[in-house]
């Protein structure tokens, strides 16, 4: 769609300007730079959407220009270049190039190129907000090394899922929701099982012992499932990072 922010750096003034007059036809707003230095400072002010670079600029070449802003963030950059080598098409693409143009070149092959580098890129960002939403919507409970995810009933230990039964999920989520917090075995199994244990736990031992050889490293020196002799039991992990 036009509108776009294009930042064209080129130190050559009469390609500048026919880049411009044709971009600026097309609908697309012009951000210009004649050296690398200058078009570095204007890609971290203005955020353009696309980036046409030329490799030989005073002072910073244009592969270093590109190295920098690809630092800094993801903004689709092509090349334009008199050097129709391989090699130096190599190069600039290795560098983070996303397409390489030898000049001269045709009007209508460069607008070409340039609609397909901003297409590439509104998908790419569509497609990001849009893992970025799945991530928002399903709050999670994280801590160093586990993440626990009630919703999609998902666990992961140092980011591998892992596979819990129903209870063993129930139990790791009453837990980790209140973290610090004593459990007595009765508690847990009338809450997880839906009614009394008249005393017999060996069932929670049970399944306490099959969930710390699931999630803990050392089942025998717990991170996370802490037994507190004659109570029951508690999650605890202080380096908690997030809600």
């Amino acid at each position: 769609m036009a509108g776009e922010r294009i930042l064209i750096i080129e130190d050559d003034s009469d390609i500048r300007e026919i880049l411009k007059l044709r971009l600026n036809k097309e609908g697309y707003k012009i951000i210009e730079a004649e050296d690398g230095e200058t078009g570095i400072n204007l890609a971290e002010l203005y955020k353009p959407e696309l980036i046409i670079l030329d490799i030989m600029l005073p002072g910073i070449d244009g592969y270093e220009v590109c190295r920098n802003i690809k630092r800094k963030g993801n903004i689709p950059v092509i090349f334009l270049s008199c050097k129709d080598e391989d090699e130096d098409k190599i190069a600039g693409l290795t560098l983070g190039g996303d397409d390489y143009i030898t000049k001269p070149f045709s009007m209508g092959e460069f607008i070409a190129r340039v609609r397909v580098q901003l297409r590439k890129n509104t998908v790419s960002s569509f497609e990001s907000e849009i893992t970025k939403s799945k991530k928002e919507a399903e709050k999670g409970i994280v801590f160093p090394g586990i993440e626990i995810y009630p919703e999609s009933h998902r666990v992961l230990v140092n980011g591998v899922e892992t596979e819990l039964t129903n209870k063993e999920f129930k139990i790791l989520v009453m837990l980790a929701e209140n973290p610090n917090s004593v459990f007595s075995n009765e508690h847990i199994f009338n809450s997880i099982w839906g009614y009394d244990s008249y005393g017999d736990y060996r069932t929670i031992m049970v399944h306490m012992s099959n969930l710390r050889k699931k999630i803990e490293s050392d089942p025998l020196q717990p991170e996370y499932i802490h037994t507190i002799k004659g109570v029951g039991y508690k999650f605890t992990n202080i380096r908690k990072i997030t809600e």
